[in-house]
């Protein structure tokens, strides 16, 4: 049952005195549950306990941190048909995607549950004293990472489970033993509601400290400045807009005591298709790109919202190949009807532009808050001039930038705003002539793909999901993958410090059998 009140803890609260609604896109109304904002005394409320939870928190083993994230993964299961209704019902997206989605983040669960239960990756560190080194003696010093501190992770708009309540951010945050306290994506407040009730029964479950998670209703802005602007909050999780990210961003730099902001924005993920592609199968990709495009509405952080070229009469076939398939496909549901106002305003604000032409423009009546899919083209030396045409456009959209010659694509290239993804299109080992491409393509981005397409984000170690700003405001980290747990730590070191008093990880009996590097050699051994 939805209560629309506020997990505090395991304490569900109602103090406050704003109410909204989420919104069914697909049958243009709003869900009828009533959902309460969290007032400012209850925001207090749950960053104190969160506070006061992480002094137990950051100290439980490895295996119960793991039996934690397992029984969350569990009771997300538990709520089976109940949690599939809601999260279609509050984005308009079809089960298959809301089942796919939650085996994603049971997934991304269950991986960090791995990781902590088998524990090296706190990275310990040891180099033994040397008593006798000339001209200076060295000192015993061992270092592992540990937690920041209570993180405040910000739902998602375009993943309800994935990125958002139990998502990627608040599953490496827990793993890394951090507290979490969650600000509920307003669009989808009742699938937020549900995924933490399975948290605070797994937390209850596996004997968990109270306020070890939180989850807060927002129906604006002021609660997620409230909760990064408090003190004792020490890290934040976002996945959304530039200006959402930057605004976060810049008040966490205002604090007497800046804190990071890990956010992943806005990107058009540029795909560059190299001349013989284009030549042998422009057709073929113009398919597989028109699948790519519209693929969830194109709502997602990966969409390839720009395609490069060197002009000819292959690329002129790609793009009305392109523009033929596309509109082939059925429009699809937006997420809200604000999403689908934003990508009409936006899509409207590039193909308004000087010297940009409307290739495909999907006109035919679609039903409530579907897109109207769209591609346009534009040469090179206008892309260049213009930076309103680098704008994300949210949605079923994308541009192709045709330029002169291999000179002026490097020269776009370079021109770009960091970007999630890259992606190379080449026949016949082609590529090798294009080095200083790829090398401006990798400067601009944190994953580069080769004869792909960018949509698909493959959880596992070797994944980036990040990259230079605005695609994220640290390029050196990945927002998904079990790498991730290293945005929610900081290393520390121990000097001279007395075995029994160390951490189990740094010990010299190593307890917990885990690789860590002695005197630069990676060991299980004893000391």
């Amino acid at each position: 049952m939805i209560t629309g009140k506020n997990y505090i803890g395991k304490l569900l609260s109602n103090k406050g005195s704003k109410k909204y609604q989420t919104f069914n896109p697909e049958l243009n109304q709003e869900n009828p549950v009533e959902f309460t904002e969290a007032s400012s005394e209850e925001i207090e409320e749950a960053v104190n306990l969160a506070s006061k939870a992480f002094q137990e928190f950051r100290f439980i083993s490895g295996t119960k941190k793991a039996e934690f994230l397992n029984a969350i993964a569990d009771e997300i299961l538990a709520l089976d048909d109940k949690l599939v209704e809601m999260y279609c019902s509050e984005t308009g997206l079809p089960e298959g995607r809301a089942k796919g989605e939650r085996g994603r983040t049971i997934g991304q669960l269950r991986s960090f549950a791995n990781l902590v239960e088998e524990g090296s990756w706190v990275e310990a560190t040891i180099d033994k004293a040397q008593p006798n080194r000339e001209p200076m003696p060295r000192l015993d010093i061992r270092k592992m990472n540990i937690p920041l501190g209570p993180v405040v992770v910000f739902g998602a708009s375009n993943f309800p489970l994935a990125y958002s309540t139990a998502g990627g951010d608040t599953a490496a945050a827990l793993a890394a033993g951090c507290t979490v306290i969650v600000k509920s994506h307003p669009m989808h407040s009742g699938t937020g509601e549900l995924v933490a009730s399975a948290i605070i029964k797994a937390a209850e479950k596996t004997g968990m400290p109270n306020g070890v998670f939180s989850n807060l209703n927002s129906s604006g802005i002021e609660v997620g400045q409230q909760l990064v602007a408090n003190p004792k909050v020490k890290a934040v999780g976002f996945t959304g807009s530039i200006k959402g990210g930057r605004a976060l961003l810049d008040l966490s730099a205002k604090r007497e005591e800046p804190i990071p902001v890990f956010a992943e924005m806005g990107s058009i993920n540029p795909v560059v298709i190299l001349p013989e592609a284009l030549a042998n199968r422009n057709a073929e990709i113009a398919k597989t790109y028109a699948g790519s495009i519209t693929l969830g509405t194109g709502q997602f952080c990966t969409n390839p919202g720009l395609i490069l070229g060197v002009k000819s009469d292959a690329l002129s076939a790609f793009v009305n190949h392109l523009s033929q398939e596309i509109l082939e496909i059925d429009p699809t549901c937006m997420l809200h009807p604000n999403i689908k106002k934003g990508y009409n305003a936006n899509k409207e604000k590039v193909a308004s532009q000087e010297n940009v032409t409307i290739t495909a423009n999907y006109e035919s009546d679609v039903a409530y808050n579907h897109a109207q899919q769209a591609v346009v083209s534009v040469d090179g030396k206008t892309f260049l001039e213009n930076s309103t045409l680098h704008l994300e456009v949210f949605g079923p959209f994308s541009m192709v930038v045709q330029c002169k010659n291999k000179a002026e694509l490097e020269q776009v290239i370079t021109s770009l705003e960091g970007q999630l993804t890259g992606t190379i299109i080449s026949d016949n080992d082609e590529i090798s002539n294009y080095t200083n491409v790829i090398a401006a393509l990798q400067n601009r981005v944190g994953r580069i793909i080769f004869n792909g397409v960018p949509t698909g984000v493959e959880v596992c170690e070797s994944m980036v999901h990040g990259g230079p700003y605005p695609a994220s405001t640290d390029s050196r980290f990945s927002a998904v993958g079990i790498t991730s747990i290293k945005r929610w730590v900081r290393p520390f070191s121990y000097q001279s410090w007395p075995n029994n008093l160390l951490p189990n990880e740094l010990k010299n009996e190593n307890p917990l059998n885990i690789f860590r590097t002695i005197d630069g050699e990676r060991t299980k051994e004893k000391l």
